[in-house]
């Protein structure tokens, strides 16, 4: 079936607002992103420790939310529509699960060795190497090599902690930087699709609106994490980059739909097989990351949680249940 056979309505209606919307969304998503890092950096803005909790379980919630009804139910209807033969109805996303799986494995194995290299080991779950999304304290590395040169301490250590054994490594850096990034790589290609659709949607007004809340939500989630990452001084700019390439990745997705606008078919054959695979991807991305680092490790493994009374898990359950639940009510209107 060729491409003219999927057609799409006009996309120049509402052109100005269409603008607009990449500014708006790109204030909307840098707020709900850098505010988390800032706030958690700031000597002057004291934000309670319940808020972070609060904007970190709830944006668990919104992570597996977006993995499995925004980005999987999208991707098996682009791939199972009637512009595409049956042969694109295909086990992408758990290739994208079992490639996740498989670099990870392989992250941790090599981390586990520079660890014991330097004389730090993990515990039996591995939280303190394999739990590459920061989510909290779960523990600290146990550190049984002699004491290190000054020099050595000034380039790791941070001068406001108090106890020089939790000082992150290079090694414990680098895990959580892949982690985060594996976490920010499907939220990225979700975020600059939803702008691309949003650009040329005929059904602008109504995926404006859901689409500001998404990007603020998402972002309070993906900005938490950012913000529990604990990293050398000289990393500590990985947190504010992370969360400003999300707040521009749908103003990105934007800015792109509308310089294609007069010859990009959303309803397209090429553009169901283009938008299905990433989507497909992201979502297996998030699936896992959601699923294994966020979920498991945080409410099963975290050593930070078991020493929790039961009234805070259950909080942090409802939380992450409340996450799910809005986006999961976004998914109506978008």
């Amino acid at each position: 079936m060729s491409d003219s056979d999927c057609s799409t309505d006009d996309s120049n209606t509402l052109f100005g607002l269409r603008v607009a919307s990449v500014f708006v969304i790109l204030v909307c998503s840098l707020a709900g992103a850098l505010f988390p890092v800032l706030a958690k950096e700031s000597s002057w803005l004291r934000v309670p420790e319940s808020v972070f909790d609060f904007a970190k379980y709830f944006g668990s919630g919104v992570i597996i939310a977006t993995a499995f009804i925004h980005l999987l139910s999208p991707a098996l209807e682009e791939l199972t529509s009637d512009c595409l033969s049956p042969e694109w109805q295909s086990y992408l996303v758990i290739l994208s699960i079992m490639a996740i799986f498989i670099a990870e494995l392989v992250a941790f194995r090599w981390g586990t060795a520079k660890l014991k290299r330097l004389g730090i080991y993990q515990d039996s779950h591995g939280h303190n190497v394999g739990s590459y999304v920061a989510h909290g304290p779960e523990g600290s590395p146990v550190t049984v090599t002699p004491p290190k040169e000054p020099k050595q301490v000034a380039e790791r250590g941070d001068t406001e902690s108090g106890s020089m054994d939790n000082m992150p490594t290079d090694a414990d850096a680098l895990a959580h930087i892949l982690g985060i990034a594996t976490l920010e790589f499907g939220i990225l290609l979700h975020s600059v699709l939803i702008g691309l659709t949003l650009a040329v949607d005929p059904a602008f007004k109504t995926l404006f609106v859901v689409i500001v809340f998404h990007q603020m939500f998402e972002g309070l989630g993906v900005g938490s994490r950012l913000a529990y990452l604990q990293l050398p001084r000289r990393y500590r700019s990985v947190p504010v980059i992370g969360a400003i390439l999300y707040g521009v990745s749908t103003p990105v997705g934007i800015a792109a739909g509308l310089g294609i606008r007069t010859t990009y078919n959303p309803n397209s054959a090429k553009a169901s097989i283009v938008s299905g695979v990433l989507d497909s991807l992201s979502a297996g991305v998030l699936i896992y990351t959601g699923l294994v680092e966020l979920l498991a490790h945080e409410f099963l493994f975290s050593r930070d949680m078991t020493e929790r009374s039961n009234g805070h898990l259950a909080y942090a359950v409802i939380c992450t249940l409340a996450g799910t639940g809005v986006m999961a009510l976004m998914a109506r209107w978008a």
